[in-house]
């Protein structure tokens, strides 16, 4: 991948969560769990298909609960380290997986995903990295700040049942 194709700028949210590493895994490689907490309030995903191998692909779609809005995203696992490490690429794509051209300029195409996992006394320890989102794109951080609380109460949700 150029350097041009990833910007220099990223998001990075780093969070420890009251749940073992491989449940944390299984949220991140799992569609019937990913689609429990991902994208921010407001925003549901009925669309998660993820072939979660090395060259594998992955669509994805959130939509606003009033139907209104659908964010398709399509990309490919380049990294796949169970339980520690998790790195994709992410692009705008329509339904059927097909790359679009960024709305905003200051966006590449191709945007980079890093989970990072780590045991902590039984707790989970994620760094998660969104490069090529610019760093003060405050839309992208609240919205994976929202998701990440919506982990939390999922995790939660799973644990006690």
């Amino acid at each position: 991948m150029s350097d041009n194709t990833i910007s220099r700028d990223a998001i990075v949210i780093e969070r420890t969560f009251d749940a073992p590493v491989d449940l944390i895994w299984q949220m991140w490689t799992q569609p019937e769990h990913f689609k429990q907490w991902y994208g921010p309030e407001g925003f549901t995903v009925p669309v998660a298909e993820m072939d979660v191998q090395v060259g594998g692909k992955r669509l994805v779609c959130m939509e606003s609960s009033d139907g209104s809005m659908k964010f398709w995203t399509t990309g490919e696992y380049t990294e796949i380290v169970p339980n520690k490490r998790l790195i994709y690429t992410e692009s705008m794509a329509d339904e059927n997986g097909n790359v679009l051209s960024p709305a905003a300029d200051e966006y590449p195409a191709t945007t980079v995903i890093t989970v990072l996992l780590e045991d902590v006394d039984g707790h989970t320890k994620m760094t998660m990295t969104h490069a090529g989102v610019p760093a003060n794109e405050q839309g992208a951080n609240e919205g994976w700040e929202q998701a990440f609380a919506r982990l939390a109460a999922y995790i939660k949700a799973v644990r006690n049942t």
